[in-house]
């Protein structure tokens, strides 16, 4: 076989065989397969010693309350022991048990049963065990046993700590499917008096959304005959696995591994001389004959014959699988990984984070590219710049290390146009750095000023004692102040308006000129609801370990394991890309616009002055499909200047060429509870509170029933 060792970004295929008749454990070229934890004879006993007792009842030799207790396990009743292999295996717990019978006594055997296996699987060390899931059918009702069978599985969970249990499901429940074509099942034995009669014929329970349909997989048979799936399960598997933790493929009923003699072969004879209706032995000639004809055979048969055509188109497919993409590479490790907002205003950063986020060169070009537009629109309408000596005054606020001062100075080159570059920063060690890189790297052509943007007082010829200037002006002007021409800033956080750019930038657009441009020149946020069971789970734990604040906090997260559940309806599923998802209902929340303006802001010590950025939404989203809504995916769209943008919507993104953009992850607001709705109103606020800016967000079922949580930012 091929050597199947993973290649620098691709994701990997672990690949496993599981026959359900499979009576021992066997060893073959798969990466797993799975393997009974008991023998045909322990289940024989047990189907010996539940008849017994039923029949004692029947008779009146035994009480309803009395129950049979299974004896531990022998050597018999198991294939398994601890080995070298036991890593490759996974086991499977007996099929023929009904962890969700009517029948108490029928449930008492099978949990007795599930707890002799997982407990004697932990202890020869497997690390997964298959168990099968719930019947949903008896009789005229439906799903009632879930409940006990979900207690049977939580009581098999503490028995190791190490063992994880993966419950067997159907994608789509069929009640002509309920589980009664397994040999020496236990569930005809449930009771006449604890099965309600009648039939219903209810589908698709324990979850199983009706998006399912789409995706149960089945082989067809290509134009050699050989196993395949269709391009759109290929790409629903190639989905799976870019998964933070991708699931393995387990090929079942596949027919028996080459090799290996299966459960229903004959044993070969051992006495063919004695055999009176064995074929009579052919002379030497004949023999000879038959064996050249033989091997001539079997070289055809191995040539034009694949033993493993399920495994070999495995293999190939994951030899096909797409590359990751530059984002996908980069957030590996991150998916669905909670992380709180950056607050650079309120903290000073270290130079690892300013690192991570300049590595995204698709931001970067952008801002260079509405940076060089700017000055070209500027220059071309011959507008004169604000400087004394008529350059165009640019300045970089929140420059942080300095690569936008970078990109400015590069774009002004590009376009031929001279300027005056100023760049402020409030971190002190942010501002060393950029101390040295003006006097190392730009050449003494950038002036800093140490100081928060929203008290800077503009660009002036007497800089303060922190500021570090070109001096190139003449000396008459010394004590005059001007206008900024273009104000750059990168304090778009992922909900644009979470890190406060509003309140910086509306503190600072008075220093503009009546022409002035602000890049970003606006921006936009956007919201859908989403399910996100893995995210939901983790704040609970957060909670559960005395976090109180954990599900009223927003994060930063990098969403994979997600549905969206409001889907816009397709016009033709057969024009959507096979990768791509169906496309979510995204709709604005609110938005923020920056222009020069003539008011100067009140001074930053007055409480409650921003009353202006305060922001309210009421947004209803359709949700065709049944779904539990666990939270918000925020996003957003910036006009950086003209045409150019940035945006983090799904709907936009690509199309704005920031499909790769790594900067922003999307922001997730969660619900304490999740609902199960459709349609889904929401009503989200922004406003100033005297603790800081806070966000609240609200579900709405009714006019009754709401849900509020605030956050300060």
């Amino acid at each position: 076989m091929e050597s199947t060792a993973p290649a620098e970004g691709l994701p990997v295929y672990y690949v496993g065989q599981h026959e359900s008749k499979r009576q021992l454990p066997i060893s073959q070229d798969y990466d797993m397969l799975t393997t009974p934890i008991t023998t045909p004879l322990f289940h024989s006993r047990v189907l010996a010693l539940l008849s017994n007792h039923l029949s004692d009842l029947k008779n009146g030799l035994q009480e309803d309350v009395a129950t049979p207790t299974l004896p531990t396990l022998t050597p018999t009743d198991t294939p398994l022991t601890p080995g070298d292999i036991i890593s490759q295996l996974v086991g499977v717990a007996s099929p023929w048990i009904d962890l969700s019978s009517p029948d108490p006594i029928v449930y008492n055997i099978s949990r007795q049963v599930l707890e002799l296996e997982v407990s004697y699987a932990a202890f020869c060390g497997l690390g997964n065990v298959v168990i099968p899931g719930p019947r949903l059918q008896y009789g005229s009702s439906h799903g009632e046993g879930v409940a006990q069978y979900a207690f049977a599985i939580q009581e098999a969970l503490a028995l190791s700590n190490y063992t994880q249990l993966l419950i067997h499901l159907p994608m789509i429940y069929h009640p002509d499917q309920n589980g009664e074509d397994v040999e020496g099942s236990l569930s005809p034995f449930a009771r006449p008096e604890y099965v309600e009669e009648g039939v219903t014929s209810k589908h698709d329970f324990l979850g199983t959304w009706d998006a399912w349909h789409i995706i149960r997989t089945t082989f067809l048979p290509n134009l050699q005959g050989e196993p395949i799936l269709t391009k759109v399960h290929e790409a629903l598997i190639h989905r799976y696995m870019r998964l933070r933790t991708p699931p393995w493929i387990l090929l079942c009923d596949i027919g028996p591994i080459p090799g290996v003699q299966s459960a229903d072969a004959k044993p070969p004879a051992t006495d063919r001389l004695n055999d009176e209706t064995a074929t009579p032995l052919p002379i030497p000639a004949e023999a000879s004959h038959l064996h050249h004809q033989q091997q001539k055979e079997n070289h055809n048969s191995k040539k034009d014959r694949d033993p493993t055509p399920h495994l070999s188109y495995i293999r190939n497919l994951q030899s096909r699988r797409p590359l990751l993409s530059i984002l996908e590479s980069y957030a590996s490790g991150f998916q669905d990984y909670l992380q709180g907002p950056l607050q650079p205003l309120a903290d000073n950063l270290e130079s690892m984070t300013y690192e991570v986020f300049e590595k995204d060169p698709i931001k970067y070009n952008l801002y260079e590219a509405a940076i060089r537009k700017a000055l070209i629109d500027w220059a071309r309408n011959g507008k004169p710049g604000s400087s004394p000596s008529g350059e165009i005054v640019v300045a970089v606020v929140g420059a942080g290390r300095g690569p936008l001062v970078t990109r400015a100075l590069k774009g002004a080159k590009d376009v031929g146009v001279k300027i005056e570059l100023w760049a402020v920063e409030k971190n002190p060690n942010a501002f060393v750095h950029l101390q040295r890189r003006n006097e190392m790297e730009w050449r003494g052509q950038v002036q800093l000023i140490r100081s928060d943007m929203r008290t800077w007082t503009g660009p002036s010829l007497s800089p303060s004692p922190t500021s570090q200037t070109h001096q190139h002006h003449h000396k008459q002007h010394q004590n005059t102040e001007y206008k900024l021409d273009i104000l750059v800033s990168e304090l778009l956080g992922s909900f644009a308006d979470n890190e406060l750019s509003p309140e910086c930038l509306s503190s600072i657009t008075h220093l503009l000129s009546p022409c002035g441009i602000s890049i970003p020149t606006s921006y936009t946020s956007y919201l859908t609801p989403i399910a996100a069971p893995k995210l939901h789970a983790d704040i609970a734990a957060r909670a559960a370990n005395g976090d109180a604040m954990a599900a009223n906090t927003p994060s930063v997260v990098m969403l994979q394991a997600i549905d969206y559940l409001s889907i816009s309806p397709s016009s033709s599923p057969s024009e959507k890309p096979l990768m791509e998802v169906e496309q979510p209902v995204v709709k604005e929340a609110w938005s923020f616009t920056h222009r020069p303006t003539t008011t100067t802001p009140p001074p930053q010590t007055s409480k409650l002055n921003n009353k202006h950025n305060e922001r309210r939404a009421r947004l209803q989203f359709p949700i065709p499909h049944r779904g539990a809504v666990h939270g918000l995916a925020g996003y957003f769209e910036a006009v950086l200047y003209d045409d150019i943008h940035l945006s983090t919507n799904p709907l936009s993104m690509k199309e704005k060429g920031c499909g790769d953009m790594m900067s922003w992850f999307p922001i997730y607001f969660p619900l304490k509870v999740r609902r199960f709705l459709f349609p889904l109103g929401l009503t989200l606020c922004r406003s100033e509170h005297f603790e800081g800016w806070v966000y609240g967000w609200a579900d709405k079922i009714n006019k009754e029933r709401k849900a509020k949580r605030d956050r300060s930012v």
